[in-house]
């Protein structure tokens, strides 16, 4: 995360379309001539990073937990969380794991600090200490589940690096908890708390259409993307963070994809499909499963950008958006008058 955004209409005016992004993402669906046979449903399961016990937010970790959890228990969905240990390494923390051990989701592990595996500064004797660590909290719970996420999804910048370590998952009885369908909800949802702190009543309804545009948009690119690669449809895991923008608006992302005929499918059953024991020779190694398969081939380098998601690539599409919501509701206030 680079610094706070707060919305401001006229500072942060854009001049791309987000529309128009949306737009091209279907464009290369209808020029890959993908037509999707009716049997071939895509699937989706829920993943959520970093949850905190940290309550200096919009929402409190309860207020965030008792939404999440309510969400995904009315739709049945069983998740993978993948817990970052020095943010859940307190009294209320393992209080937070209860109740989503207690609901039968998915304990994983997401390293102890959340270090950037890229950095020189980083070896992987490092790196595989940290996971020790935050694996020696995790290990009590009953929905342990060896998956391991990389932080940032960066997965080595060497290739010493990048062998050493899968190597150390593989004797640890551990698999990759990668990522098929990435994207920057964390940004959205900062850019949404940056203006609720400021004025708690202001009107979050563009955020949540953003959001779950964006996802979806993202969602799309990825799926079109693994069916070129692989010819059918895989078992995605969708990458989620632990924020109350999920919190509010999870529900309506759900209902979002099944309105659009998604399937949403348990985490450890999106897990088991065959994709995930793909190990890509790509350096650097990491971000979505999907994007570093796709790299490899040497094929789709017009249409892969690096890295796959940042706040960037969103930063103009979300303050066009924003700009064009709350000047047509500032006209329709004005005509009412």
């Amino acid at each position: 995360m680079k610094g706070k955004y707060i919305y401001h209409p006229v500072k942060n005016f854009g001049i791309n379309s987000f529309r128009i992004k949306t737009l091209l993402i279907f464009i290369l669906v209808l020029n890959t001539g993908l037509i999707y046979p009716q049997h071939q449903i895509p699937r989706i399961s829920i993943t959520i990073d970093d949850p905190t016990a940290d309550s200096a937010d919009v929402l409190s970790w309860h207020q965030k937990n008792g939404k999440l959890l309510k969400t995904l228990q009315k739709y049945n969905i069983k998740a993978a969380l993948f817990v970052c240990g020095k943010r859940i390494n307190s009294i209320d923390g393992f209080k937070l794991l209860d109740e989503w051990n207690n609901s039968g989701h998915m304990i994983c592990n997401h390293s102890y600090s959340h270090s950037y595996f890229h950095s020189k500064k980083i070896n992987a004797e490092i790196f595989k200490n940290d996971f020790l660590k935050c694996d020696s909290i995790i290990k009590k719970y009953s929905g342990y589940t060896k998956l391991f996420r990389f932080p940032y999804l960066k997965e080595g910048d060497t290739k010493e690096k990048r062998d050493e370590f899968r190597q150390f998952l593989f004797n640890t009885g551990y698999r990759n908890g990668s990522v098929t369908i990435d994207a920057s909800d964390w940004y959205v949802s900062s850019r949404m708390c940056d203006t609720l702190n400021i004025n708690k009543d202001f009107d979050i309804t563009p955020f949540k259409q953003y959001y779950i545009e964006h996802i979806y948009s993202r969602a799309l690119f990825y799926d079109s993307l693994a069916f070129q690669l692989t010819g059918r449809k895989i078992n995605h895991t969708l990458l989620l963070h632990y924020n109350v923008l999920n919190a509010m608006f999870l529900d309506d992302l759900i209902v979002h994809f099944i309105s659009k005929g998604w399937e949403i499918i348990n985490a450890d059953d999106a897990f088991s499909d065959e994709i995930f024991s793909s190990q890509p020779d790509i350096l650097p190694a990491g971000e979505s499963l999907v994007w570093a398969l796709a790299k490899e081939t040497g094929k789709f380098d017009n249409i892969l950008r690096y890295p796959g998601e940042d706040s960037f690539y969103e930063e103009t599409g979300l303050n066009e958006f924003l700009f064009n919501y709350y000047s047509k509701k500032n006209i329709n206030n004005s005509r009412k008058k």
